[in-house]
């Protein structure tokens, strides 16, 4: 048996022996890492193959914005490769009507449980295609009022436009009156402006072609 002093020595080299066993295991395998990437290095390395493509780092988007950045960032590494455009989801439609039920007994015989799950699938297939209709006629109708309303706002703004460019020929054609007008003024004016001058011209060559009524230097 041991005492305390041999417990504490034997549980000192139980550790270092469970350190020592740890590093060979990550020798050993540190060194089986390394021979699988250099032979994975080797098969990329073989002539006639792609290069292998750089790994992206992981990224998380956390807001809409940040979501269609990466989008848009994924779609512009390779601008040649067409982008995925999902297309529209088929509409449901209900099944047709059967034209004739062969599965159905007549009524001369009695209707039993097979008979009776025959007719309820039938009616609620009926019921789920009479939804349908009425949600198309609904749809229909709702377009219909639609596009009335659309032509309505069409012929009120028509009008609206329609009436204000019948204003605003009626200012033009009364600002260019009233420029004629003006222009009109500005000639008279000027006429009488030169039917004035021309008159003083005449009163001032008379005034010069009068006789003198003395001579100068004459006793």
């Amino acid at each position: 048996m041991f005492d305390y002093d041999d417990s504490r020595y034997l549980s000192i080299y139980e550790e270092k022996c469970h350190m020592t066993a740890i590093n060979e295991l990550e020798t050993r395998l540190e060194e089986v890492f390394g021979k699988i990437m250099a032979a994975a290095d080797k098969k990329d390395a073989r002539p006639g193959k792609a290069p292998k493509k750089e790994s992206q780092p992981l990224i998380i988007a956390k807001t809409p914005a940040e979501e269609q950045r990466l989008k848009l960032e994924r779609l512009m590494r390779n601008p040649d490769k067409p982008a995925p455009i999902p297309e529209k989801p088929k509409e449901w439609n209900p099944r047709a009507p059967p034209e004739f039920v062969r599965d159905v007994m007549g009524s001369s015989a009695g209707a039993g449980s097979g008979e009776f799950h025959v007719y309820r699938h039938l009616r609620r297939r009926e019921y789920q295609r009479q939804d349908f209709l009425e949600r198309i006629s609904d749809k229909q109708k709702l377009d219909e009022e639609y596009i009335e309303k659309v032509k309505e706002n069409q012929k009120a703004a028509e009008e609206r436009t329609a009436k204000r460019r019948k204003k605003r020929e009626k200012l033009k054609q009364k600002k260019l009156m009233a420029k004629k007008a003006k222009m009109e003024s500005q000639k008279e004016e000027g006429s009488e402006e030169k039917s004035s001058s021309s008159a003083s011209e005449a009163e001032e060559q008379e005034d010069d072609a009068e006789v003198p009524s003395f001579i100068m230097g004459k006793r």
